[in-house]
This record gives C-alpha cells, sequence and structure tokens, in this order.
C-alpha cells in the first residue's frame, strides 16, 4: 500500500501515564519527532532502552526541506534497519556542476572510486525520511510515540527531569532520567530552560521552489553563479523522486517573502531557467533567511540536546540534517550504558564535546560557503568572480571556489575516548574517524564490512595466512564475555574457519588499503563505528583498556 506521507494524520492517543496517580517515570523521553528524535529514539529502543517520544504536531514535514543525506547518514540508517528503503526510494548521485554566467567551470566527483556500498548522497524529501523512521519505530515495543503531546513545563533536577505535557485531554506530569531536545532550532525545551543559541544570521533570502516535472537533466548537483536567467544572483538545482527538482533562487535581503511566494512572481523565474516549453507544476514554495548558530553546552546535567535544537546552520553543504543524525548516533550507545549502569554519567560529557565540536566544524564551513555564495561587498564580488573565471582552466582555483563544500563526518581526532596511535599507520582511519566500509565475502556470500561491526565494541583483526595460536583465538572468544563486550571480526584469507568468532574475507583487498592493514593488524571500533584505537599486534589487555578509555572508566572521564 502506498502512503502519502505529507496528508498522513497520526493518531492521538491517551497514555496510561494520564491517569496516574503520581508522575510515571521513564527511562529517557525525547522531544522532537524529527529526522533526529526519530533517529535517537529509535537507536535507543533498538538497544533494549524504554523511550517516550513526544510530539506536539499529528503530521510529518511537509515540503522537501531537509534534501541531501550523506554516505555516513545512510550507513547509520542501514544500521538502524532503515537504509535500503530510503536508498530504493531517494536519487542518488556523485557528480556535481558549478556554473559561471553563460558557462560551466568545472565538475566534480565526490565519490570517484569503487567499492562503497552507498553513493555520495541521495536526494529525498524530508517528509519520506520521516515516513521510513515513523513506520520502523512504529514496529518497536520499547518504544511508545505520542502525538499531540506539546511540552509546556521542564524542570530538571539532579536525579531526572520533570515534564508538564498538554494534550487533548488535558494536562498530566511525567519524568525521566534523561531528556533529549531534539525540538528544532526554535526548541521551546531550550527556551523554557532560559538558554540561547548564538551565532550570525545572514542578511539575504532565498526561494524553494518544489516543481513537479518531465524533464532530461542528469542527476547531478548543479549550482550557478550569476546565470543569464537569473542576474547577480545564485541559483541551486537538485533532482528529487517522483519527478520533483528542488530549484533555490537567492533573492537578496530586500525582497519581500510573501510576495516573493505568489504563482506570479515564481513563475517567471522558472520559466527563464527551464524555458517556455516545458510543463511543471508546484509541489511546495518556501522563501527562508538562515543563520549559522549553536548553544554554548550541548549538555545540561540530565538534558542533552540535539540537531537543529543544539545547532544551525545554512543549507548549502547539506550539513543540518545529517550532522544532527551524527549526533543521535554520537548519543545514543553512550547513554544506554549509562542507564545501563555499565559506564559512568560523565561519558555524557564527551556527547557535548564531540559533537559541540562537530557543530563548530560545520558552522564554519557553512558560514565560508555562504560567504562566497552571498559577497556583502563590490570586493568580495571581484575575488569571487576572479576564482570563478580562473577555475575553467586553473585547478588551483577550483579549492577557492565554495558553492557549498558538502557534508563529510567530522574525524573526532582529539577526543579524550581515544586511545592516541603506539605504532606506525597511513592513511585516513585515524582514531576518531568514521570507520570506512568496502566489499567483504562471508559463508560464501557478498556483503559489506559495515554490516558486521554491529552496534557493540568491534575489535577487527587482520590475519594472514599463518593461523592464530589456540590462545590468541580463546583470547579473542574471550573478549565477547566482557562487562561491556567486544564483537570480533577476523580478515582472514579464503577458506579461514574459526570457531565462536565472525571471519570474513577481504574480497579485492580495499579493507585492508582503506585500514593499511597487514596481518597481525587490530582495530577497535565504538558502537558509533568511530575507530577508537589500533595496534600492529593483539594485545587483549590493550584492547580492555582502550574499552574503559571509551567508555569514560579511566583517562580524561575519569
Amino acid at each position: 500500500m502506498t502512503v502519502d506521507y505529507q496528508t498522513l494524520i497520526l493518531d492521538y492517543r491517551r497514555s496510561p501515564d494520564q491517569d496516574a496517580g503520581e508522575p510515571a517515570r521513564h527511562p529517557v523521553v525525547v522531544v522532537g519527532a524529527g529526522p533526529v528524535g526519530l533517529t535517537t529514539a529509535i537507536d535507543l529502543a533498538q538497544r533494549g532502552v524504554r523511550v517516550v517520544l513526544l510530539d506536539d504536531d499529528r503530521r510529518l514535514s511537509f515540503g522537501s526541506r531537509g534534501l541531501c543525506y550523506a554516505k555516513r547518514t545512510l550507513e547509520i540508517l542501514d544500521r538502524l534497519g532503515c537504509g535500503q528503503r530510503v536508498v530504493d526510494k531517494g536519487v542518488s548521485w556523485n557528480v556535481g556542476k558549478v556554473f559561471f554566467q553563460d558557462g560551466l567551470v568545472y565538475e566534480f566527483d565526490l565519490l570517484p572510486e569503487s567499492g562503497h556500498r552507498r553513493p555520495a548522497f541521495i536526494n529525498l524529501q524530508q517528509y519520506y525520511l520521516e515516513g521510513y523512521l515513523h513506520d520502523h519505530a512504529a514496529t518497536l515495543e520499547t518504544l511508545d510515540i505520542r502525538w499531540r503531546n506539546k511540552v509546556v513545563g521542564v524542570a530538571p533536577g539532579t536525579d531526572g527531569v520533570e515534564l508538564l505535557i498538554d494534550t487533548p485531554d488535558g494536562s498530566y506530569a511525567l519524568r525521566c532520567d534523561y531528556l533529549v531536545a531534539c525540538d528544532g532550532s526554535r526548541s521551546p525545551v531550550r527556551g523554557m530552560m532560559g538558554l540561547e543559541s548564538k551565532g550570525r544570521v545572514f542578511r539575504d533570502r532565498f526561494l524553494i521552489a518544489d516543481v513537479r516535472m518531465t524533464a532530461d537533466f542528469p542527476t547531478e548537483r548543479w549550482f550557478w553563479f550569476d546565470p543569464p536567467f537569473h542576474r547577480n544572483q545564485s541559483v541551486l538545482l537538485h533532482r528529487q523522486p517522483d519527478n520533483v527538482w528542488r530549484i533555490d533562487f537567492q533573492l537578496g535581503w530586500d525582497a519581500d517573502p510573501e510576495e516573493e511566494k505568489k504563482p506570479e512572481k515564481v513563475i517567471p523565474r522558472i520559466r527563464a531557467l527551464l524555458g517556455n516549453d516545458v510543463d511543471f507544476t508546484f509541489d511546495w514554495v518556501s522563501v527562508y533567511t538562515f543563520a549559522c548558530l549553536r548553544m554554548d553546552d550541548f549538555r545540561h546535567g540530565r538534558v542533552l540536546f540535539a540537531g537543529d535544537s543544539a545547532h544551525g546552520v545554512s543549507p548549502f553543504g547539506a550539513r543540518g540534517a545529517n550532522s544532527g543524525m551524527q549526533d543521535a548516533d554520537n548519543l545514543a550507545w553512550k547513554l544506554h550504558l549509562v542507564l545501563d549502569g555499565r559506564a559512568p554519567d560523565r561519558l555524557l560529557d564527551s556527547y557535548a564535546s564531540e559533537r559541540e565540536f562537530a557543530a563548530d566544524e560545520n558552522i564554519r564551513n557553512s558560514t565560508r560557503s555562504t560567504d562566497f555564495i552571498t559577497p556583502k561587498s563590490e570586493v568580495s564580488r571581484l575575488f569571487r568572480d576572479a576564482a570563478l573565471s580562473l577555475s575553467r582552466d586553473c585547478a588551483f582555483a577550483r579549492r577557492l571556489v565554495n558553492s557549498g563544500r558538502l557534508s563529510v563526518p567530522s574525524v573526532l581526532t582529539d577526543s579524550p575516548l581515544n586511545t592516541p596511535d603506539s605504532d606506525a599507520f597511513a592513511g585516513a582511519m585515524t582514531p576518531g574517524a568514521s570507520a570506512a566500509d568496502a566489499p567483504v565475502r562471508s559463508g560464501g556470500h557478498d556483503g559489506w564490512f559495515l554490516d558486521h561491526v554491529g552496534t557493540v565494541f568491534t575489535a577487527v583483526c587482520f590475519v594472514g595466512a599463518e593461523p592464530l595460536a589456540d590462545e590468541s583465538v580463546a583470547a579473542l572468544r574471550g573478549l565477547a564475555e566482557e562487562r561491556i563486550p567486544v564483537r570480533v571480526v577476523v580478515v582472514a584469507p579464503p577458506g579461514t574457519a574459526m570457531a565462536g568468532v565472525d571471519v570474513v574475507e577481504d574480497a579485492g583487498g580495499l579493507l585492508a588499503q582503506r585500514y593499511d592493514a597487514r596481518p597481525g593488524t587490530v582495530y577497535l571500533l565504538r558502537p558509533d563505528q568511530h575507530v577508537c584505537a589500533r595496534w600492529r599486534a593483539f594485545d587483549p589487555a590493550r584492547v580492555r583498556s582502550a574499552v574503559a578509555t571509551a567508555t569514560g572508566k579511566v583517562g580524561a572521564y575519569a
């Protein structure tokens, strides 16, 4: 059955908590059922944490809104069990083109090499993403989704948080051990706690038009600077599913938002781009301004902020939803271990520090992109136009052109959860990096490495033709029996069998290449698939020590 996620009405249901004599208490309450809130709640629920997800609306997102989802986000969705559906519906792309005035100046490929399961990006309307996440969330017994439940009061304490919630049946109180605020850029939770986001508001306006048409444009990201059909401004074009195309027109700060949304203003702009022979209809039209900002601290005791409630960026570079879903990926495993009594509460401080670092990186890139796209002085415009002109023929100038540095995962190089290298390594898989995928074979079937990593700590051991000693095999198996268990994946030549551990073959050698691995190399991956340690020889004591560091039991958070 096909579901129209833009018109779907999600039912309000009275909760037994509303009839309780005393406020019910739950381990985690998540506020906001957008992509970040749904991702957080699903991740926690699949780890066995009982979660209440509150949203003051009864509908999913309207209009395309968040559109571009990066390879790392797709890998997170794969881990949660939603990735394939998102990719099947989405429009995959790797290539972008930059135009200046009347011609193409250069193009780029964000994923030029083979051997990756997922593309650099897919385009998918936000209501589809939310719909697929909601469908999956509704199947989880430990996740209670409550629509038309509006948080109107927040009272944090030293041992939990008390909420006052308004519903169609009146108000009720609720308590939780931890509150995760994913309630958007205007975050009511943030406001009720007297907190704020700080940063820079950009004095410009952009028109978004979702246009339904049949066109022969390739599936690429096209960005125009000062095109003949929209002089002195910029235009961005993306393809979406269902023959819908997203077009962003820069308008300038003086544009009247209400006037610019009227059909008599929008249609001529689109005709100038497409020509008079193309038939089209509107799906959605909006005018937006934007800011780059963040809260000073993402953690306030038992309240944690994620997604737009914690940080905001311009849409150039697709850093909003992607960074927010990486917030959820970072937080869920830590919160699970803390609630389970297997890690100290202070581990949650690392969520704040790591994701504040990532937010600063995203804001820095987003600000630079916006300044290049919307120069605020004649000198800035002259510099920009000179860089664009040179980029036609000069590779060095292309590094200066910035139509939106596209989202990549932050490398948490300085995280105190990392164990610093004691051996020499080359390549990108440094402690703090998100794990690279690669094709593997297991049990005679082709597959992908990240499917074998799971949602727990994972030790990846590369072995050669020489079989491992019995005591090493026993030590590997023993890691799974620890209080914080470590899954073991052995990367071995074809035909290797080893009872009690997951053995995979490095199909084509790409895994060893991407991890600079040789026989004996060991990597330790966190439950969010970030590297936290690596060595050139297996030592179970060092693995246990690295796990203790990564869970806040020793080191900076001890």
